[in-house]
């Protein structure tokens, strides 16, 4: 077995990994997992595989950055195009807005 690189304690041993991208289940997948940080790792092939998947879902880079612009006396989020088309949303669509484990959640409603 070899010896882990992130945590450099464990080992690795084969075993399977469910993928998910943006709370959409991509599958099973081999990877190498550590016994001790529970990290895992795939080989280039299946890195391949996950990312064909996540294209055939529609959902391969929808991750984007943005900036925070003023409007009155609020802080306002633009929602880029890409993610608009893939949610549907439309102007004037309701969302729901809340803090989260240090991090801004806007779902739909």
């Amino acid at each position: 077995m070899t010896q882990c690189p992130l945590c450099n304690e464990g080992k690795l041993k084969k075993g399977k990994i469910k993928e998910t991208m943006f709370g959409v289940v991509l599958g099973e997948f081999p990877a190498e997992i550590c016994n001790k940080c529970n990290e895992s790792f795939t080989d280039e092939l299946t890195t391949h595989l996950i990312e064909l998947v996540a294209r055939k879902k529609r959902i391969w880079g929808l991750g984007t950055k943005t900036r925070l612009a003023k409007t009155g006396n609020s802080l306002a989020v633009r929602i880029p195009r890409n993610i608009v088309k893939y949610l549907k949303l439309k102007e004037g669509k309701e969302l729901f807005i809340h803090p989260q484990d240090n991090k801004v959640i806007i779902e739909p409603m």
